[in-house]
């Protein structure tokens, strides 16, 4: 077995080995755009689902379109006021059991426009 590299500072470049890009820069580029809202963010569609789930229902929230870190920042604050299980995949938030009514009016509450898909 091989002695650690006990002491090594490890810098943000460090994974980086070679690039075949001619326009590569060692130094890190902030990306400049314009910061995600709740104002500037689409509609989200609520809906119910049984589909392939054994016939219990599940509450979908559709068509996120912010960052992952919102998503999944959201995702969690649903299920902690449901009370419930779920999980985040695709874009999609999934929320164990019919919780329609309180996913919009906390969606509504933030600031989201929401819309109510399906019966």
């Amino acid at each position: 077995m091989g002695k650690r590299k006990q002491g090594r500072i490890r810098t943000e470049s460090d994974g980086m080995v070679f690039s075949t890009n001619p326009g590569f820069s060692w130094d890190v580029e902030e990306e400049e755009g314009e910061a995600w809202s709740v104002e500037t963010a689409a509609t989200l569609y609520v809906s119910l689902d049984r589909k392939q789930r054994a016939g219990k229902p599940v509450t979908l929230v559709e068509d996120f379109d912010g960052p992952a870190s919102e998503l999944l920042d959201l995702g969690k604050r649903l299920k902690q006021l449901c009370g419930v299980g779920g999980s985040v995949k695709d874009g999609c938030i999934m929320i164990q059991g019919d919780h329609r009514d309180k996913v919009v009016a906390h969606l509504e509450k933030q600031g989201f426009r929401t819309k109510r898909k399906g019966g």
